[in-house]
């Protein structure tokens, strides 16, 4: 009875998971967090938080959710920039890797590091797992439209192409950070009842 309940509140937490994550990518102000010019994405902390309390798997397939709801957003509302995450727009198959892989990957990596070190103690093991998770989704996502779009996507942003390098190490040393630093404090306080919750018979 009681691997039961654990498969059923398993199961319940993941259907409110990938419901959350679709709900944010849907409703603009819910995803972002406006921090003073910046505006901070949350999308990669429902898939942190499934990964490390549900596990790895779990994490990879609100991951899904997510790389799949961004590419339909995208498609349905594009920017300048869309296209770099919608095949639709640019006509490429790289568009749906940068919009999903790097986002599967948030699961796999937040997960795996969980499990790696959760016995060493459970509040830092899920600090540094977080941290890593949304590390991922930002290296992937700009390495993947620097290598991939890089001259397009510069030429959208009205950017030198030459300079596209060192305009996303500016992102990523500012918004990037803030955004996994933000994470990390939502992640660790929304995961600590979440785990009792699993731990309850």
């Amino acid at each position: 009875k009681q691997m039961n309940n654990k498969k059923t509140k398993k199961l319940t937490l993941l259907a409110l998971f990938i419901a959350i994550e679709a709900v944010m990518v849907m409703v603009p102000f819910l995803g972002f967090i406006p921090i003073g010019p910046l505006r901070a994405t949350l999308l990669h902390v429902p898939v942190i938080i499934a990964a490390i309390v549900l596990g790895t798997k779990q994490g990879c397939l609100i991951g899904l959710v997510f790389g799949l709801s961004s590419l339909l957003m995208n498609t349905m509302q594009p920017t300048v920039t869309s296209f770099v995450f919608s095949p639709f727009i640019s006509g490429s198959v790289l568009s749906a890797v940068i919009a999903i892989v790097p986002r599967v990957m948030i699961g796999f990596v937040s997960g795996s590091v969980y499990q790696l070190i959760k016995n060493k103690q459970q509040t830092i093991a899920t600090a540094v797992a977080a941290f890593l998770g949304a590390l991922t989704n930002t290296v992937l996502v700009l390495g993947g439209i620097w290598a991939l779009f890089g001259t397009s996507y510069a030429k959208a942003i009205g950017q030198d192409a030459s300079k596209l390098g060192s305009y996303f190490l500016a992102v990523s040393s500012t918004q990037s950070l803030l955004e996994a630093f933000v994470g990390v404090v939502i992640v660790v306080i929304v995961t600590k009842p979440l785990f009792a919750l699993m731990k309850r018979g």
